[in-house]
């Protein structure tokens, strides 16, 4: 390849199947840019906001854990779930390990939006850049059927040129693979941390809904007394 060819150049050489490479290119980089900046947006951090909720339940303050958790305005991703799992503590474990399982199935659903298209991308450009190089390949190969004077120059130039496609396919792949395991991997991490914050707090949310009959029942004991005595 000559010295001194540019990015548009290259483009140029690449023929029409650059145009479709160039549209996976700009849906990559957007698909990323995007869920960088909802990942950035929707906090992913657990430990803080699981700490503070349970110094609040080991305090026996479940409403005001409540309304911290709720304070967040699902900015917090993890605060949703834990609010879900706060706000179905009355109907046993079992119904608040559900929602709080359900309201973690949407989060991460939301948090994995798009990444079937960055797998797609994936697969898609390397394919269509081998599809441009086959085309270029009958070309080059035309050009040298018809030619009457064939010379290494005609052939390798013909070839290379036909290569391009495939280049910039594999590129884009490379960068949605990349970048779709990064993300990955970071969602991956903030769904073990959110499971081991369910697994913390419903310890203490049962022996919290335990404790509350019983204090009722004393009150209400003691009401009656006081009441049959007088």
């Amino acid at each position: 390849m000559e010295k001194g060819f540019s990015l548009i150049e290259l483009f140029k050489l690449g023929g029409p199947f650059m145009w479709v490479l160039l549209a996976f290119s700009v849906a990559t980089i957007a698909i990323v840019i995007e869920r960088c900046i909802y990942l950035a947006w929707h906090n992913c951090k657990v430990a803080p906001v699981r700490d503070k909720v349970l110094g609040y339940l080991q305090q026996g303050k479940k409403a005001e854990a409540e309304e911290y958790l709720a304070s967040f305005n699902h900015k917090q991703t993890v605060a949703s779930i834990l609010l879900a799992l706060l706000q179905n503590s009355k109907y046993g474990e079992s119904r608040m390990e559900r929602a709080a399982e359900a309201e973690a199935q949407e989060r991460l659903r939301r948090m994995e939006n798009g990444f079937n298209y960055l797998t797609a991308l994936s697969s898609l450009a390397p394919l269509t850049g081998f599809l441009g190089t086959v085309s270029g390949m009958i070309g080059a190969f035309q050009s040298i059927a018809q030619a009457t004077d064939v010379n290494a120059q005609l052939v390798a130039g013909g070839i290379y040129e036909a290569l391009i496609t495939t280049v910039f396919g594999l590129i884009i792949a490379i960068v949605a693979l990349i970048a779709y395991n990064l993300l990955i991997q970071k969602i991956d991490r903030f769904a073990a941390e959110a499971t081991k914050a369910i697994n913390d707090l419903v310890p203490e949310l049962i022996d919290m809904e335990k404790a509350e009959p019983d204090s009722q029942i004393a009150v209400e004991a003691g009401y009656d007394k006081k009441t049959y005595t007088a």
